[in-house]
């Protein structure tokens, strides 16, 4: 046994190891070689054209409106309580369809505006709406 003496098999190694490296670029070559055909490959289909541009046919509205009397009006035209189906209908028969916009006077009763409401959707209108005054 001396000390301070090296032995051979001790010595430092001063080379880079290759065949990791070899491995894992074989890996990676195969890899591009099944991915590549796969991603050229794709479907020819002759996609339709259309355009972008917005209708400006806009549905026509209809007014109902109901007085503080109990009154109804359809398009400023005084019009009876039994006639008012038969109206709702015809305007409903319409094409394309109106929306039907029904103004109410804050001191009438309620029921008056439900009724209007009633025979609306049972003349088959689908599209209804409210106007009211905003507040100061």
């Amino acid at each position: 046994m001396a000390f301070g003496t090296q032995d051979d098999s001790d010595d430092v190694m001063n080379e880079i190891n290759m065949t990791p490296l070899v491995d894992v670029m074989l890996v990676l070559l195969i890899i591009f070689i099944i991915t590549v055909p796969v991603m050229k490959h794709s479907v020819n289909i002759d996609l339709p054209r259309a355009t972008n541009e917005a209708q400006n046919t806009k549905p026509e509205t209809v007014r109902l409106s109901v007085d503080a009397q109990g009154a109804y009006f359809l398009d400023e035209a005084r019009i009876e309580d039994k006639d008012l189906p038969a109206r709702l209908q015809a305007v409903a028969a319409r094409e394309p369809q109106p929306d039907l916009h029904i103004r109410g006077d804050k001191t009438v009763r309620y029921e008056r505006v439900a009724q209007a409401m009633a025979a609306a959707q049972q003349a088959g209108l689908r599209k209804i709406g409210f106007i009211t005054e905003p507040q100061h």
